[in-house]
């Protein structure tokens, strides 16, 4: 076999694998969804164009990225493909313009600081408004991201006021646990907080939570976002 060949042997290989994982994955989603409309957000970090377009080929439409130094190329090489880029990561505030014009969704806004960038970037641009989740650290651990659960509400209020944003709903990253009752009170507390900010009179949609591991117990809780990457495109490569 050729050098060519074996390229595009490997390509045909890869395609079928993450086809295959996409199938499986929508498959599940319906099962367990218990009727919402959820989305699926390939987690696409430490994974190069040709693994994303084989994902698309499949019927993904939205990407999650944590680090824009990566995701700028991505966006670059599949500038072509109509995807809704989703940024996911810890915003540094030096990069909010950057994320502001070339993402249509952030999941991870936990300060008022950082949201305010955003939306004046998002407005300078001439952009409609960035859809935008609030990530809440549940386990109130100082090393986690997240805003806390008691200073929620006036996080909320101030995105809600803010023209640049749309403020959707909640996004949380617990601890991993294989333990799925744990992985369910994690998420039921996500939800318990959404419908807490309901009351109070926002305009909530949506829940960020679930990943490989654990996504099936996000869904039962009421996910209407699913984050993953692994069960995509198998483990990450950091080369």
């Amino acid at each position: 076999m050729c050098q060519w060949d074996m390229i595009n042997h490997l390509a045909g290989c890869l395609f079928m694998s993450i086809a295959e994982q996409v199938l499986q994955l929508q498959h599940q989603i319906r099962d367990k969804a218990q009727g919402r409309v959820v989305t699926l957000v390939a987690v696409s970090k430490g994974q190069g164009p040709a693994a994303l377009r084989a994902a698309y080929e499949a019927g993904v439409r939205d990407f999650g990225e944590s680090y824009v130094q990566e995701a700028l190329p991505k966006l670059t090489a599949l500038h072509s493909l109509p995807i809704r880029w989703h940024f996911i990561g810890p915003i540094q505030s030096n990069k909010t313009t950057v994320i502001a014009r070339h993402f249509s969704w952030v999941h991870s806004v936990e300060r008022d600081r950082i949201a305010r960038r955003l939306s004046d970037s998002r407005l300078e641009a001439g952009l409609a408004p960035l859809q935008v989740c609030l990530q809440v650290n549940l386990s109130q651990e100082p090393s986690k991201s997240g805003v806390a659960p008691q200073a929620l509400e006036e996080l909320a209020q101030c995105v809600a006021l803010l023209p640049g944003l749309h403020l959707r709903g909640l996004m949380t990253l617990p601890e991993p646990s294989s333990c799925v009752e744990l992985q369910r009170q994690r998420f039921a507390r996500l939800r318990q907080e959404q419908e807490r900010l309901l009351r109070l009179g926002y305009d909530l949609d949506t829940l960020s939570m679930g990943m490989s591991g654990d996504y099936i117990a996000a869904l039962a809780e009421g996910s209407t976002i699913v984050r993953i990457g692994t069960a995509i495109f198998g483990e990450r490569n950091n080369t």
